[in-house]
């Protein structure tokens, strides 16, 4: 089990705007900032830090759950009215199975930040 996750960011208020907006829909929300961090989570506890940094990390993936298909396209409209770039429009990937939902876009820095429901479609 993950505790938490940190990820290094070159433009804090660029990346808290981001982070804020995207995530919102899968019921993130910040839990604690300060002057150039900030951590999210659903529950108390956050579980995903950012922190302004000169030398910020790329090319992370993430992915984060969605409770239905609804909610994975949610994020991916929150996330590109926030600043992302699409890296994945939401669909099926039945590659990976044949339920997989996800949506994939770019954060600030250019990470790889993915919503994902692994549920079938409701009848």
């Amino acid at each position: 089990m993950i505790d938490h996750i940190g990820i290094k960011v070159s433009n804090f208020k660029k990346s808290l705007i981001f982070f804020k907006t995207a995530l919102a829909p899968l019921g993130y929300e910040s839990k604690a900032e300060g002057d150039n961090y900030a951590g999210f989570g659903c529950e108390s506890n956050p579980d995903l830090w950012i922190e302004e940094s000169n030398s910020p990390t790329q090319t992370l993936h993430m992915a984060f759950t969605g409770d239905n298909r609804r909610t994975v396209d949610l994020f991916y409209l929150a996330a590109l009215n926030a600043g992302g770039k699409d890296n994945g429009k939401p669909g099926l990937r039945p590659h990976y199975h044949p339920d997989y939902y996800g949506a994939f876009v770019f954060d600030p820095d250019g990470n790889n930040i993915e919503a994902v429901c692994h549920k079938p479609e409701k009848e």
